[in-house]
């Protein structure tokens, strides 16, 4: 009995020594010694450069933990950033600026620290609701709120809308038809026409899980909530004064806008333009059969990443100097300077923010915005559909019920695609008579031992036309024209002449990034020679020019071939339809040097 009371004693004196000396490693750890000199890089848009510099040297000199940075501060804007830092994290920044939107696959690629509890407790105290649910995923955060201030509201010219009539959408409306002036709102972007749907009581709410794969949605666009937002979609785009726009711009257009629907970047054109006779205000109003509905909005925001590190210290300094990026004061900081809004809750209430007119009108709006979570990168062209499909109809019930049904069905589908599809790339934007609304199929095709990608067909397009490639039917992953550094950018690749084309996407494995390019053919149906052709080993496909006779094709290379060497005649670079000798592959018979031909009428290969 003895031997078993002392042995109690001694496992409970572990256990408190256990819990005594856990207790001081966690605190240990909160307060370790982090000092020292750390050589950092830091990407902020290039506006921000001079002030991040000197904020970084005011924690340098004030900050209690003996921590010096001695920073680079290069400008990358927070529209690319995220994906600079994909293409390769080894080289990415360690603190990194991003638009919200970003965070998914930002934590898909693991380019961001999870961040510690205590840490994400001040967060979550400190800032907005809506800002702190962009830093997360699942019920982790990943990155520190930095702006709360992308979202929008009415600008108006109020020479021709009184103030009166501001909070109604038909009355200002009707101001602008009857002064003879224009009205822009987006509505052909779904970050815009989301407003009526929002407003009439709909939600669209994405779940990812903690390591940022979609897994659900929550949405009830195709609902009767729904048919009254589409049904106010319709009056609006129908009026005569409708212009899909967003931009501050328009207030000095051709035919002048009485009113703008658009944000805070856009503060210091319109008060340019307008000057006394600016006028900012939340949403207004719209009304169907009878009922009014405010029009709402999403919320957003930037947020401020650090790259995964791997010395501990390291890791924890830079905590710290997120942190303080980060706070009431440095955010105030870059209101003062740059126009930013705050996210801080604190910073938001001071009076210089509050008299801002543009962040008034926001802040306002705001009680009727949904915060912009993680969305699929499909979901916007989905959404955007709708307003496309609203004007095409009639504007019956009927035909607006089909709209959202198709909406419906294509946002379902979205969950059933297989693996093959998530990874294969695609080509979109205003070509073939589509206008951003449909992928074109794109093959991948093994050349020369680097992975390439062409169009299934070879596509009609026409000078001027833009497109981008894109990866699993959404924006995560897309590539367009080519920078003066010989990347590829986010801007849309423009057509130079028009012509019938295969649109390839090369990657190039050593700076892991994609290429996209055109292959120019002076045919539609687009046929090509394949097999052990000129070094090649069924690895390259071989341009054919269409003849005069309209039927024959002859490939643009001439070669010199032995007996015994197979090929095959194919169309669109891939195996849905190819020809030889039938449907076996071509054997030459004796050598020969000439090119290969393809008779259309009859499926003939030969050699000449």
């Amino acid at each position: 009995m003895k031997k078993r009371i002392l042995a109690l004693v001694l496992v409970l004196a572990m256990c408190m020594a256990c819990l005594t000396a856990c207790g001081k490693g966690k605190d240990s750890e909160e307060s370790a010694d982090i000092a020292g000199t750390y050589e950092i890089t830091v990407w902020v848009p290039e506006l921000a450069v001079d002030l991040t510099e000197k904020q970084i040297n005011d924690f340098n000199s004030n900050n209690e933990y003996g921590v010096k940075f001695d920073a680079t501060i290069e400008p990358v804007s927070e529209a690319d950033s995220a994906t600079q830092m994909i293409t390769d994290v080894s080289a990415g920044a360690d603190i990194f600026f991003f638009a919200q939107d970003q965070t998914a696959r930002l934590i898909q690629a693991q380019a961001l620290t999870k961040i510690g509890v205590a840490a994400g407790k001040t967060i979550e105290d400190s800032n907005e609701a809506g800002a702190v649910a962009a830093a997360k995923s699942g019920d982790s955060l990943y990155a520190y709120p930095l702006t709360s201030d992308n979202g929008f509201f009415l600008y108006y010219d109020k020479s021709v809308i009184p103030d009166s009539d501001v909070t109604s959408l038909e009355k200002i409306i009707a101001d602008c038809e009857a002064a003879g002036r224009s009205f822009s709102f987006e509505l052909g972007n779904a970050w815009y026409n989301a407003a009526f749907f929002f407003g009439a009581g709909c939600v669209s709410e994405w779940t990812t899980d903690d390591d940022g794969n979609f897994v659900s949605i929550n949405d009830d666009y195709n609902s009767d909530k729904g048919l009254i937002a589409a049904k106010g979609i319709y009056k609006t785009v129908t009026s005569s004064a409708y212009t899909n726009s967003s931009s501050g711009a328009d207030f000095e257009a051709a035919i002048p806008a009485g009113f703008v629907i658009t944000g805070t970047w856009d503060y210091q054109t319109v008060s340019k333009i307008l000057g006394d006779n600016m006028g900012t205000a939340e949403l207004p109003s719209y009304t169907v059969d009878g009922k009014s509905y405010h029009l709402g909005s999403f919320s957003g925001c930037k947020l401020l990443g650090v790259k995964p590190q791997t010395e501990a210290k390291r890791a924890a300094a830079l905590a710290k100097l997120a942190t303080y990026l980060t706070s009431e004061s440095a955010q105030l900081e870059r209101f003062n300077e740059l126009a930013w809004g705050p996210s801080n809750s604190a910073a938001q209430k001071s009076d210089a923010v509050q008299a801002n007119p543009g962040l008034k009108a926001l802040f306002a709006q705001n009680q009727y915005a949904k915060p912009q979570g993680q969305i699929h990168g499909s979901w916007w062209d989905i959404a955007k559909a709708i307003t496309a499909g609203v004007l095409e109809s009639d504007g019956s019930d009927a035909a607006l019920k089909d709209v959202l049904k198709l909406y419906y069905d294509t946002i379902s589908a979205l969950f059933n695609m297989s693996a093959d599809e998530k990874s294969s790339f695609s080509v979109i934007g205003a070509i073939c008579g589509t206008n951003w609304d449909t992928d074109l199929e794109m093959i991948c095709s093994a050349e020369l031992g680097t992975q390439k990608w062409y169009s299934k067909d070879a596509l009609q397009l026409n000078a001027g036309d833009e497109f981008q490639v894109r990866q699993g039917k959404a924006w995560d992953v897309q590539f367009g024209a080519l920078g003066d550094d010989g990347k590829s950018t986010k801007n849309n690749f423009v057509v130079p002449e028009t012509g019938y084309y295969f649109v390839k996407l090369d990657f190039d494995k050593d700076a892991g990034t994609g290429v996209v390019s055109l292959v120019k053919n002076s045919y539609a149906t687009g046929w090509t020679a394949i097999g052990v052709l000129d070094g090649s080993n069924w690895d390259k496909d071989f341009e054919m020019e269409i003849q005069a006779d309209g039927v024959t094709y002859v490939s643009v290379d001439e070669f010199t071939l032995t007996a015994g060497t197979e090929f095959k005649v194919r169309q669109g670079h891939g195996w849905d339809v190819s020809y030889g000798d039938g449907a076996a592959n071509y054997i030459v018979g004796a050598d020969v040097k000439g090119h290969i031909v393809f008779d259309t009428s009859t499926n003939t290969v030969t050699v000449k």
